[in-house]
């Protein structure tokens, strides 16, 4: 298992990880955007940004980086990115595959990405992130499985990621939607041979989406390592749009509304690595603050008032403009 590298870190950050969804790409959902990139959504000023993001994050002791065929060029940009740090020879890399990027470039697309769980668009995508990230590709998930999902069900296809964990590679699944307990249950019984496929599973949870969590910890228990997207909500626990609770506990601790929201993900035992999903280094800076925030009983309780429904969670995460 990679991450059994970050067992044994002693940084305060090693447990956060960066996600490249909102940098890979002109065009994603997360709330604030037009104002964190500007009008600059250029190849080469994203690619820019991207080596910044991950060259202050580095620095800052993160050492998980997660990319995904359907994020623009974000496995092309970390390509490049390991090419010119040598010296970053400890980071464990992970991708997805699933869903393909088809927006061409562009904010406005009808369809931004097409998702696919077929063994062909496995064997297709696999070698598109092979060729870009070569043996340096730790980790490969299949993105975003709910419990229709034929990725659990397709013998062919499991025998097919099998054959790439014998060889080397870690094989795991994200998840999505309300019923994201169902899917991660579903995918704990695949096995291959008696033994279960997946080491890892990736999936959102946050202070206003908790309905994972049993069986997020169900899967820590069976040996997998966990790990959470989404801890911002795509920007909704981020102080222009924060609950009152959350600016609450935020000003009592002297830190910044997204420094709480992932303090409380942190804080859960089943938790092996949260992703800050930063598009500016003063986001990422301010995001890595979540490793020193210290909450009590009280503040715990606060929050744990928040969460919604979760289908009127996902149905007004649905409803989020691509900006």
């Amino acid at each position: 298992m990679p991450f059994s590298a970050l067992a044994s870190a002693t940084t305060p950050t090693c447990h956060i990880g960066l996600g490249l969804a909102a940098v890979g790409r002109p065009g994603y959902i997360n709330l604030g955007r037009d104002d964190d990139l500007g009008a600059d959504r250029s190849v080469e000023a994203l690619r820019t940004r991207t080596h910044d993001l991950l060259d202050a994050a580095y620095a800052q002791g993160v050492r998980y980086f997660d990319a995904a065929r359907s994020y623009g060029r974000s496995e092309e940009f970390l390509a490049d990115w390991l090419t010119k740090r040598p010296d970053a020879d400890d980071v464990v890399i992970g991708s997805k595959w699933g869903y393909t990027y088809t927006a061409d470039w562009s904010t406005d697309a009808e369809h931004h990405e097409v998702k696919d769980h077929s063994l062909a668009a496995y064997e297709r995508q696999r070698a598109e992130s092979d060729a870009l990230l070569g043996d340096r590709l730790d980790l490969y998930q299949i993105h975003s499985v709910t419990p229709d999902s034929p990725a659990l069900t397709d013998k062919d296809l499991h025998v097919r990621l099998a054959e790439a964990a014998d060889r080397g590679l870690t094989v795991g699944f994200s998840t999505s939607g309300p019923a994201q307990a169902d899917a991660i249950r579903a995918a704990l019984a695949v096995t291959v041979d008696g033994e279960p496929l997946f080491r890892t599973v990736q999936s959102t949870y946050n202070a206003l989406e908790t309905s994972a969590e049993p069986a997020l910890a169900e899967a820590h228990d069976a040996g997998l390592t966990v790990i959470v997207k989404e801890a911002m909500a795509n920007g909704r626990l981020a102080a222009a749009h924060a609950p009152d609770a959350l600016r609450a506990v935020a000003e009592e601790t002297g830190l910044a509304c997204d420094a709480v929201a992932l303090a409380l993900v942190l804080h859960r035992p089943w938790a092996g690595v949260v992703l800050s999903g930063a598009a500016t280094t003063v986001q990422l800076a301010s995001n890595l603050h979540a490793a020193v925030v210290d909450l009590d009983d009280d503040q715990l309780a606060r929050l744990a008032a928040l969460p919604e429904d979760p289908h009127a969670y996902w149905e007004r995460r649905g409803r989020l403009a691509w900006h």
